[in-house]
Protein backbone atom coordinates (compact mmCIF):
# COMPACT_ATOMS: atom_id res chain seq x y z
CA UNK A 1 0.00 0.00 0.00
CA UNK A 2 1.71 3.26 -0.56
CA UNK A 3 2.03 6.01 2.27
CA UNK A 4 0.18 8.83 3.18
CA UNK A 5 -2.60 8.66 1.11
CA UNK A 6 -5.24 6.79 3.39
CA UNK A 7 -7.30 9.19 5.90
CA UNK A 8 -6.57 9.19 9.61
CA UNK A 9 -9.22 6.91 11.14
CA UNK A 10 -9.24 7.45 15.27
CA UNK A 11 -12.44 6.54 17.43
CA UNK A 12 -14.83 8.56 18.08
CA UNK A 13 -18.46 8.68 19.87
CA UNK A 14 -21.30 9.54 18.09
CA UNK A 15 -24.37 10.60 20.30
CA UNK A 16 -27.89 11.19 18.95
CA UNK A 17 -29.64 14.09 20.89
CA UNK A 18 -32.89 13.16 20.52
CA UNK A 19 -33.22 9.18 21.02
CA UNK A 20 -30.47 9.37 23.46
CA UNK A 21 -28.47 6.58 21.67
CA UNK A 22 -24.22 7.17 22.17
CA UNK A 23 -22.02 4.16 20.14
CA UNK A 24 -18.38 4.72 19.62
CA UNK A 25 -17.06 3.86 15.90
CA UNK A 26 -13.56 4.92 13.77
CA UNK A 27 -14.50 7.80 11.83
CA UNK A 28 -12.21 10.91 10.07
CA UNK A 29 -14.96 13.56 11.54
CA UNK A 30 -13.57 16.87 12.62
CA UNK A 31 -15.27 17.89 16.25
CA UNK A 32 -13.77 19.92 18.93
CA UNK A 33 -16.36 18.14 21.44
CA UNK A 34 -15.18 15.03 23.73
CA UNK A 35 -16.96 12.90 26.26
CA UNK A 36 -16.00 10.39 28.90
CA UNK A 37 -16.89 6.43 27.09
CA UNK A 38 -18.17 4.63 30.22
CA UNK A 39 -17.16 1.27 29.04
CA UNK A 40 -13.17 1.91 29.48
CA UNK A 41 -13.35 4.97 31.16
CA UNK A 42 -11.06 6.68 28.03
CA UNK A 43 -12.44 10.36 26.68
CA UNK A 44 -12.92 10.53 22.98
CA UNK A 45 -14.28 12.67 20.64
CA UNK A 46 -18.11 13.68 20.69
CA UNK A 47 -20.02 14.16 17.14
CA UNK A 48 -23.93 14.88 18.13
CA UNK A 49 -26.36 13.75 15.65
CA UNK A 50 -29.68 15.14 15.36
CA UNK A 51 -31.27 11.94 14.19
CA UNK A 52 -30.48 8.36 14.14
CA UNK A 53 -32.54 4.62 14.17
CA UNK A 54 -33.21 5.86 17.91
CA UNK A 55 -35.27 8.88 16.87
CA UNK A 56 -36.13 8.07 13.35
CA UNK A 57 -39.86 7.90 12.95
CA UNK A 58 -39.05 5.39 10.47
CA UNK A 59 -36.84 3.02 12.82
CA UNK A 60 -39.60 3.88 16.07
CA UNK A 61 -42.74 3.63 14.06
CA UNK A 62 -44.19 7.03 15.29
CA UNK A 63 -45.14 8.95 12.84
CA UNK A 64 -45.75 12.79 13.21
CA UNK A 65 -49.24 13.81 11.78
CA UNK A 66 -49.36 17.18 10.88
CA UNK A 67 -52.62 19.08 10.77
CA UNK A 68 -53.19 20.01 7.29
CA UNK A 69 -56.40 21.07 7.69
CA UNK A 70 -55.46 24.26 10.91
CA UNK A 71 -52.99 25.27 8.05
CA UNK A 72 -55.05 25.88 5.38
CA UNK A 73 -57.51 27.69 7.45
CA UNK A 74 -55.27 29.79 8.93
CA UNK A 75 -54.12 30.51 4.89
CA UNK A 76 -57.41 31.49 4.25
CA UNK A 77 -57.96 34.00 7.46
CA UNK A 78 -55.13 35.30 7.13
CA UNK A 79 -54.98 36.34 3.09
CA UNK A 80 -58.55 35.72 2.29
CA UNK A 81 -60.88 33.90 0.01
CA UNK A 82 -60.16 33.99 -3.81
CA UNK A 83 -63.31 35.29 -5.36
Amino acid sequence: MKEGIHPDYRFVVFADEAGGLRFISRSTVKTTDTTVWEADGQTYPLFKLEISSASHPFFTGKQKIMDTAGRVDRFRKRYGQAA
